[in-house]
């Protein structure tokens, strides 16, 4: 029990000095753009998601089956942003800015692909506009054509919170003229407006303008279940949330991707970085504001791998997981195997697992 104790005080250190220092690639270093006007986010530890005080309404009330699921969606109870957890990320880019009707044209010009919804639109067809009405499917397209691919949902977020870890892309204070939201403006922004607006990483329009789509399926509860920390990517199939499973119920509620930062025609509580929502994948419109903006991960070589296994070593240890971790830590200490640094700590998990 001393030992158990012990091992958690020096594992506790151990890993707040790994956030503090980010061990390798600190999340603090400068963002570099690409030839692809892309940004670099550096590998590293983030805090994902916000804690909010709990609120005990639907305990107090009486409520009907009916009456809890309608409840269950609304703002007062369905708090899916937290609670707040430790993510660690591998490098990536993420797009500067959302895709623009410009390159969405060149998209389709080039693949045959069809048109999204309002391509006619003149409030909504001017090139430099971000391109909307898309649905979760048309914009993997583009990614793929484009060789990069849609961002997770973890890596949207730490683009938009940046190394602060702030409320909205621009520092914790709303300011309505970083963004373009509840239809303040007729219609949706250039691309590349609201520089004062950007993200600590140099990404624009993280918050209004257009929704975006990310990669992940939507599970309110996920960050409550998921314990992995490691390049999250969401559960690994639809959730369906809300219904009374009627396959028209399904089809109308549940099977959810996730979609981020907010748009020209919804209100300021959706811009804060860590606002979750969600819409069916074939779905095309949300409040006339639904685009993406695409993500690339960095190429790694042995040590970064390497760094990668023994940090995800330490999660392993901080969950009790020893055997998981001793794995992980042998995987590193075959690409570094003079690394006096990862042979001590695999002493420490053996005394552990002995």
């Amino acid at each position: 029990m001393q030992k158990n104790s012990c091992f958690k005080k020096y594992f506790s250190s151990l890993f707040v000095a790994a956030l503090l220092l980010g061990s390798w690639n600190s999340p603090f270093a400068q963002a570099e753009t690409t030839a692809e006007e892309m940004v670099f986010i550096p590998a590293g530890f983030f805090v994902m998601g916000i804690d909010k005080p709990e609120n005990d309404e639907m305990k107090k009330r009486k409520m009907t089956r009916i009456q809890k699921l309608k409840y269950a969606v609304s703002e007062e109870a369905f708090h899916d942003e937290g609670p707040a957890h430790v993510v660690m990320l591998d490098g990536y880019f993420i797009d500067r800015t959302e895709v623009s009707n410009r390159d969405y044209k060149n998209f389709m010009d080039a693949t045959g692909h069809p048109a999204p919804a309002y391509w006619d639109d003149h409030r909504f067809n001017l090139p430099d506009q971000p391109v909307t009405g898309v649905n979760w499917h048309d914009a993997t397209a583009f990614c793929q054509w484009s060789n990069k691919r849609l961002p997770t949902e973890a890596e949207w977020e730490k683009a938009a919170r940046g190394p602060e870890g702030y409320i909205y892309p621009w520092g914790n204070e709303l300011n309505p003229k970083n963004a373009n939201y509840n239809r303040s403006q007729e219609a949706t922004s250039p691309v590349e407006s609201h520089e004062e607006g950007k993200s600590a990483y140099g990404a624009l329009n993280m918050a209004g303008n257009v929704f975006e789509w990310v990669s992940d399926w939507y599970d309110p509860s996920f960050y409550k279940n998921d314990q992995a920390g490691l390049n999250p990517t969401g559960p690994t199939g639809p959730v369906v949330i809300g219904t009374t499973g009627t396959f028209v119920d399904r089809i109308a509620a549940g099977s959810k991707k996730v979609i981020r930062g907010g748009s020209w025609f919804s209100p300021g509580k959706t811009l804060t970085s860590t606002h979750r929502f969600w819409n069916n994948p074939m779905n095309n419109s949300y409040g006339i504001g639904l685009g993406f903006r695409c993500a690339q991960s960095q190429e790694k070589d042995e040590s970064l791998q390497a760094r990668e296994l023994y940090m995800k070593a330490l999660i392993e240890m901080g969950d009790e997981k020893y055997p998981q971790a001793l794995l992980a830590l042998d995987k590193a200490i075959k690409s570094d195997p003079k690394n006096q640094e990862y042979l001590q700590l695999r002493d420490i998990i053996k005394k552990q697992v002995d």
